[in-house]
C-alpha cells in the first residue's frame, strides 16, 4: 500500500486493487479564512484526481471543497458514502457530477469489488448534531496486506467494532489540532483567553493520544491540520510566535507531544509525502523535498506563511470581492424568514438555548428569542444577552444571499466574529445554526428527544459514575480522567463536578455520580 499526503485530511490511497481519494481541499475555505498548511498548490491534481474511489469524510469545507472536485476528480470514480441520517453529502456530490455511489452501513465491514480487485473497507458514520455539519466520519481501508485508519478530524466513541472486524491497523491519520472559533473570538480577558486556550491546545492533544492508544497503530500520522491564516486580519491566529494559548500547533508539536509520552511510530507528512507500506513490517517515507527544506518549514513558520500569504493574496482578495456588499436593506426582514420558521419546529431545541440572543451586525441589532419563537428588534431596557454575536453584515448578507444551510460550517469557522457569554457553552445553539433547514432542524430536535441508556457504571477516581458521557455517550472508562472532584471526558473537553453531578462546561448534561 502506498499513502500520499495531499494536504490537511487529504490522502491518496494505492493499492494493488484500486485507489482512493480522501478528503482533497485546496481552495480557501470559511470565507476566505482556512489554507491548507504546509502549501499544497503546487501538487499534480489531475493526476491525484485519476482514481477509482472518492471519499468525502463529511461536509466541513476543510474536508469537501467543490471546486477541486469538480475540476480535478474523475467523475467515474464510485464515492464510498458514509451512512448518514441527511442525504446533504450524497446530493453535493451528485451536483458535481459524481454517479457512482457505493452506500456503507455504519460501522460494518464491506468488500468493494472492481476491475483491479477486492478491497475491504468500513466507514464508521458518526451522526449526531455535534458532529461535523450533521455527521462526520472515519474510513478503514485493507488491502489484505496492510490496513490504514484514516479518522480525519472524526470523533469514533468505540473502536472495538474497528479492531474486531480488522485486527491490527498499521496506520493510523487523525486530527490532534484546533478546528474551532473557541476561545479566539470571545469577549474576555486577554490572560483569561490565553489560559482558555492552554487548556483547549492540551486537551485536543490528549484526546488524540487517547484513540493513539486505543488504536495502537505501528505507525501514526497527525493530519486534518492545522489551517494556515493568510489574511493579514487573521494572522495572530497561528501558531508561529511562541504563544502557548494557541490552538493550533503544527505536526511537528504534536510529534514532540509523542516522544514525550514514550509512543514511537509518528512520522511526519507534508503534501507530497509518500510513505509505502508493507503490514507493520515494512515501511519508508519519501518528501517531495530535501528533508532540511522540510524542517524549515516548521523551524521558520513566519517566513514559510510570509511567503504563502504573498502568494495567496490575490486568492483570498478575488473571494472577498464575491462577498454581498455590507450596505443593503435591514437585516430584520431577511432573518426573520430565515430562522422563525426553523425554530417554530424545533421546540426541544429553542427551549434548550432558553434565552434571547443577540446578533450585533454592524449598526443593526436583532434578536433571536427563542422562548417565544421570534425574531425581533432589541426591546428598550432589555440589557446585555446571555449569549450575543458581533458579525460584519457582509457577512450575514451573504449567507442569507447563498442559502446557506450551516452558519457553523461559514461565518463560525471563519474566526470572522466576536462573542460574548454569560454562563457556560449552549449546545442547542450552535446546533440550531448548523441545522437551518427542515430536514436538518427535524432530525437534530429528534436526536436530542431520543432517550439515552445510562445504566451502565463505572469506577473512576474514587467515584462510581455513569459510564456514557451525558454529552455524546463516549466511554467515560477509556475518555474519562478525574482531578479532585472533577471528571473530564476527553473526547471534547466537557467536564462535570462529581459531587454534585453537575455539567461545568453546559447547561443541562447532568451526570449521575457518588462517592465510593
Amino acid at each position: 500500500m502506498q499513502i500520499t499526503s495531499v494536504g490537511h485530511a487529504g490522502f491518496h490511497i494505492r493499492t494493488e486493487a484500486g485507489s482512493i481519494l480522501c478528503d482533497p481541499w485546496v481552495t480557501p475555505a470559511y470565507f476566505a479564512s482556512w489554507v491548507p498548511f504546509p502549501d499544497n498548490t503546487r501538487l499534480d491534481w489531475d493526476a491525484l484526481g485519476d482514481v477509482d474511489y472518492l471519499y468525502v469524510s463529511h461536509l466541513h469545507k476543510d474536508h469537501f471543497d467543490p471546486d477541486t472536485l469538480s475540476r480535478h476528480v474523475n467523475k467515474d470514480a464510485t464515492v464510498l458514502l458514509p451512512d448518514y441520517p441527511v442525504p446533504d453529502l450524497r446530493r453535493e456530490l451528485e451536483k458535481l457530477g459524481f454517479t457512482k455511489f457505493f452506500e456503507t452501513t455504519d460501522s460494518v465491514k464491506h468488500t468493494v469489488s472492481g476491475p483491479k480487485g477486492d478491497l475491504d473497507i468500513m466507514i464508521i458514520a458518526l451522526r449526531a448534531p455535534a458532529d461535523g455539519p450533521i455527521g462526520d466520519s472515519g474510513l478503514v481501508v485493507s488491502d489484505g496486506e496492510t490496513t490504514v485508519f484514516n479518522m480525519n478530524d472524526a470523533r469514533p466513541i468505540d473502536m472495538d467494532v474497528m479492531l474486531d472486524a480488522f485486527g491490527r491497523i498499521d496506520i493510523h491519520l487523525l486530527q490532534y489540532s484546533g478546528a474551532i472559533w473557541y476561545p479566539m473570538v470571545y469577549d474576555i480577558p486577554k490572560k483569561t483567553k490565553a489560559n482558555f486556550g492552554k487548556q483547549k491546545r492540551q486537551r485536543g492533544m490528549d484526546r488524540c493520544r487517547s484513540y493513539i492508544d486505543q488504536v495502537d497503530a505501528t505507525w501514526i500520522v497527525p493530519s486534518a491540520g492545522p489551517p494556515v491564516f493568510l489574511d493579514d486580519d487573521l494572522r495572530d491566529l497561528n501558531d508561529d510566535h511562541g504563544d502557548e494559548g494557541n490552538i493550533f500547533p503544527d505536526q511537528q508539536v504534536f510529534l514532540e507531544q509523542l516522544r514525550i509520552h514514550g509512543r514511537d511510530g509518528g512520522l511526519l507528512m507534508i503534501p507530497g509525502s509518500v510513505v509505502d507500506l508493507k503490514g507493520s513490517e515494512h515501511m519508508t517515507l519519501t518528501h517531495p523535498i530535501p528533508d532540511d527544506q522540510v524542517e524549515a518549514i516548521f523551524t521558520d513558520k513566519a517566513a514559510y506563511i510570509e511567503d504563502m500569504a504573498q502568494r495567496f493574496a490575490p486568492v483570498i482578495a478575488a473571494q472577498k470581492a464575491a462577498w454581498a456588499p455590507a450596505e443593503g436593506e435591514p437585516l430584520l426582514p431577511a432573518l426573520k424568514a430565515k430562522f422563525e420558521p426553523i425554530m417554530a419546529q424545533s421546540d426541544l431545541i429553542c427551549d434548550g438555548i432558553g434565552y434571547p440572543v443577540g446578533l450585533v451586525m454592524g449598526d443593526e441589532t436583532v434578536v433571536l428569542d427563542f422562548p417565544k419563537r421570534v425574531v425581533r428588534e432589541p426591546i428598550e431596557g432589555e440589557g446585555k444577552y446571555r449569549y450575543g454575536f458581533r458579525i460584519a453584515p457582509e457577512l450575514v448578507r451573504t449567507v442569507l444571499r447563498d442559502d446557506e444551510p450551516d452558519w457553523v460550517n461559514t461565518i463560525f469557522l471563519s474566526t470572522r466574529f466576536t462573542a460574548w457569554r454569560i454562563g457556560g457553552y449552549n449546545e442547542f445553539l450552535y446546533t440550531f445554526f448548523k441545522c437551518l433547514t427542515d430536514e436538518r432542524i427535524a432530525y437534530a430536535d429528534g436526536w436530542f428527544a431520543e432517550a439515552h441508556d445510562d445504566s451502565a457504571s463505572i469506577e473512576l477516581g474514587g467515584y462510581e459514575i455513569q459510564r456514557r458521557c451525558p454529552h455524546l455517550k463516549a466511554d467515560l472508562s477509556k475518555f474519562g480522567v478525574v482531578e479532585g472532584t472533577t471528571l473530564t471526558c476527553n473526547l471534547h473537553g466537557w467536564q462535570w463536578d462529581l459531587e454534585s453531578g453537575r455539567c461545568k462546561t453546559s447547561k443541562g448534561h447532568e451526570l449521575r455520580s457518588s462517592k465510593l
